[in-house]
């Protein structure tokens, strides 16, 4: 890497000010020519700019200046700190950040623009559809001087909006509304303080019409369109806040033999912490005294309470049910599991899927020949209408190609969906790292699982011990094999010493350590050399296993992992260990199977015992006794035959698995390295969250591409007739007014049928 990444800063500020994505391409644009600003993304639906720039040649103020010299907003944060992608801040400040505070204003600056639009709107209307008859003198200077604080007050940002981005030789929405209601006002303006002019261009002898309801109108409808649809985007990003507000302020913390409630932003690692029946847990720790049931349920989504006991994790946010008990603090601040589940949401939430490369590349034409298609609606509505009303007809129908075609729908499409869904899969227990991995997930045809750690519990307990004839017995064969695997991380190993500990069993001393991935361990205890692991890695290292190969075979095909012992270079016994399927695995694996999906037991594990398992959750087929590298290879073997595989494991032999898939997905219980290398992390481990992964997938690619479906359709029907191309069958031409009612409706439908996604059934029934 080179020097100058290694000094760049990256940012995630809120933006105002877009409306639709044309506006994002107009921010990204002008991030980008930034100087030091080497990346910079920005998502329509969370309103937001991910930036990444050299902090010694680019501040926070010049990108802001960038953005505001484009015509948008960039609140920046109080402190630089505040601004850095993952450190999610609490419930508090989320209620009164910068970007919280500026939201408020800007929702409440649409409210006073919609009132105002609203209020001097409604006579201009009414004065315009009764066409004269209610005899009102003067008139047309009335709706002139009631329109004014309409254009000025109400109107004013679009106005703006679309100078700037003339100035920069771009257009947007704002170009279309500002065109539209401008063209219409100047016309009424010219017809009301110059008649002349306007009937002699029109070959009009009688006094022309004004068009200052169709003003009103657009601007209002177009402003209650934004309210609502800033209204309903409210609702998508729900997820983080909500997360946030179980965090608790503040802890009970045992200092000099006393508990003192100290806030939780000055709670140290090693501080011991005191949590009674119906207290929130404040952080993550160990717990080291007392016992209690605690529900995880914001966490992990199940309902059931787990019970804590010394020695056991807890996780803050979590609900202390009954008892009280002490636990010693192990991560605050962004270490936590709430910050890291908090900031996974924040991140997916940020990210564009590749399906929403369409919606970008139409946007980046659509506007432009929005425009074409206007002039070429008033070029040949002014050549065929009649003489008298050419001028009126062309101008308002390209009004209204110019009103309906603005594209708020086309860009709130996809990142509203990904919002929501990214939301809704937090709530469940499914962590998404992007909208890639999101929508990835919905083309799975295979799905490849492992089975220790996956669809057993990992935690495996010694069934058998078994010494061959020598000087060793039992007890002294399981000493040596815990003693050697005391530097182990492997469930097996675990198993293994946690055996030993509870025959309180002597441990001697080990010297030397090393682990042998897939295969075994080799230590050197008390002077001796041992060997653990799997028949082959021992026959690999030049050992004669003898009838000890038939005994692990034999133990194996009682759904049996057998561990073989050398020491010295000799056989010296086995210890069959069997690991429970996981609660929920056999109801999950059914779920993915009516779904449609291909299932694959893949494991290092010895082939008789991985078919033991694998019959006992009905999975057909078996691919056992694969080591890491070959996992991979196996994964690649299945995407050459044309299907796309989602990897499912939680060890470090899956890393590679799960790096090659197309969606890699990291069961609960899964090192730091297994979840790097996935896309999907599950809370809890329970397959479960394999299904719901997979079935919230289909139903958001569904959602988004309906609502693709309805943004472009909406154009393609919408412009046309508002050009006029009923015209000639039916005499009938859409009104402006209508236009900018049907464009509001488009982006608040979008919007709501995003919305849906809350509300999707994840189980597996």
């Amino acid at each position: 890497m080179s020097n100058a990444q290694n000094a760049s800063r990256r940012v995630d500020l809120p933006v105002t000010g877009m409306n639709c994505a044309s506006c994002v391409r107009h921010v990204e644009r002008a991030l980008r020519e930034t100087a030091g600003v080497q990346a910079a993304t920005v998502n329509l639906a969370t309103e937001r700019a991910t930036v990444q720039f050299d902090p010694a040649v680019a501040s926070l103020e010049m990108v802001a200046a960038s953005v505001q010299a484009a015509g948008y907003g960039l609140i920046l944060p109080d402190t630089p700190a505040e601004a850095e992608p993952g450190d999610v801040p609490a419930a508090e400040a989320l209620d009164d950040d910068p970007e919280a505070r500026a939201r408020r204003r800007e929702v409440a600056g649409v409210r006073r623009r919609f009132v105002v639009a609203a209020l001097f709107g409604i006579p201009v209307v009414t004065l315009g559809m009764t066409h004269g008859l209610l005899g009102v003198p003067h008139e047309q200077w009335i709706q002139l001087l009631l329109t004014l604080p309409v254009i000025l007050f109400a109107g004013g940002g679009y106005y703006r909006r679309a100078f700037v981005a003339l100035r920069h030789g771009t257009a947007d929405m704002s170009s279309l509304v500002a065109l539209g209601t401008g063209a219409a006002f100047l016309y009424s303006l010219a017809a009301t303080a110059a008649p002349g002019l306007v009937t002699a261009a029109a070959a009009d002898a009688s006094h022309p019409a004004v068009y200052y309801e169709t003003v009103c109108g657009i601007l209002a409808l177009v402003l209650l369109g934004k309210l609502l649809e800033t209204t309903a985007r409210s609702r998508t990003s729900l997820a983080v806040r909500r997360l946030a507000k179980l965090q608790a302020s503040s802890a009970r913390v045992m200092r000099d033999g006393r508990e003192v409630d100290v806030p939780l932003g000055r709670v140290v690692a090693g501080d011991e912490v005191v949590v009674r029946p119906g207290e929130t847990v404040p952080l993550d720790g160990e717990v080291v005294e007392g016992s209690s049931f605690v529900d995880e349920s914001m966490l992990t989504g199940e309902s059931r309470p787990v019970e804590k006991r010394p020695g056991d994790q807890v996780a803050g946010a979590t609900m202390n049910r009954l008892g009280s008990f002490r636990f010693r603090v192990t991560r605050v601040g962004r270490d936590t599991v709430l910050q890291q589940i908090m900031s996974l949401v924040d991140e997916a939430q940020r990210s564009r899927a590749p399906i929403q490369r369409l919606a970008d590349r139409v946007s980046a034409v659509f506007v432009p020949a929005v425009l074409l298609l206007a002039v070429a609606t008033f070029a040949v509505w002014f050549l065929v209408a009649p003489a008298e009303s050419r001028l009126s007809v062309a101008l308002v129908n390209a009004v209204s190609v110019l009103i309906i075609a603005c594209p708020c729908a086309m860009g709130l499409a996809t990142p509203t969906a990904i919002l929501v869904a990214t939301g809704r899969g937090a709530e469940a227990g499914v962590l998404f790292k992007g909208g890639e991995a999101l929508e990835a997930a919905h083309t799975v045809s295979v799905v490849v699982l492992d089975k220790t750690g996956t669809i057993t519990l990992g935690a495996p307990r010694v069934t058998e011990v078994e010494a061959s004839a020598g000087e060793l017995d039992e007890a002294g064969l399981l000493a040596l094999a815990a003693s050697a695997e005391r530097g182990s991380e492997h469930p097996l190993g675990e198993a293994i010493v946690a055996a030993a500990a509870e025959r309180a069993l002597p441990l001697p001393a080990v010297a030397s350590f090393e682990a042998r991935p897939g295969r075994g361990i080799a230590a050197a205890v008390a002077g001796r050399s041992v060997l653990a692991g799997s028949a082959r890695f021992l026959e690999e290292e030049g050992i004669d296993l003898g009838a000890l190969k038939e005994r692990a075979a034999a133990l194996s095909g009682r759904g049996r992992t057998p561990v073989l012992v050398a020491v010295d270079g000799r056989a010296a016994g086995l210890i069959g260990i069997a690991d429970p399927v996981r609660d929920g695995a056999r109801e999950a694996i059914a779920a993915l199977k009516r779904m449609g999906l291909d299932l694959v037991l893949l494991t290092g594990d010895l082939d008789a015992t991985a078919r033991a398992v694998a019959r006992e959750v009905s999975i057909d087929r078996v691919v056992a006794e694969v080591l890491p590298d070959r996992k991979a290879e196996e994964i690649a073997r299945l995407q050459a035959s044309g299907r796309k595989v989602a990897m499912v494991g939680d060890g470090i032999n899956d890393a590679p698995a799960l790096a090659a898939a197309d969606l890699g997905v990291a069961i609960g219980t899964g090192t730091d390295v297994a979840r790097a290398a996935s896309g999907v992390m599950l809370v809890r481990p329970d397959l479960g969250g394999v299904v719901a992964a997979i079935r919230l997938s289909r139903r958001t690619i569904r959602i988004i591409r309906e609502n693709l479906f309805w943004a472009f359709g909406y154009n393609v029907l919408g412009i046309p007739i508002a050009a006029g191309v009923l015209y000639p069958f039916t005499g009938w031409l859409l009104s402006p007014v209508f236009a900018s009612a049907a464009m509001a409706v488009s982006s608040v439908s979008v919007v709501s049928n995003s919305l849906r996604l809350r509300r999707v059934d994840l189980s597996g029934d």
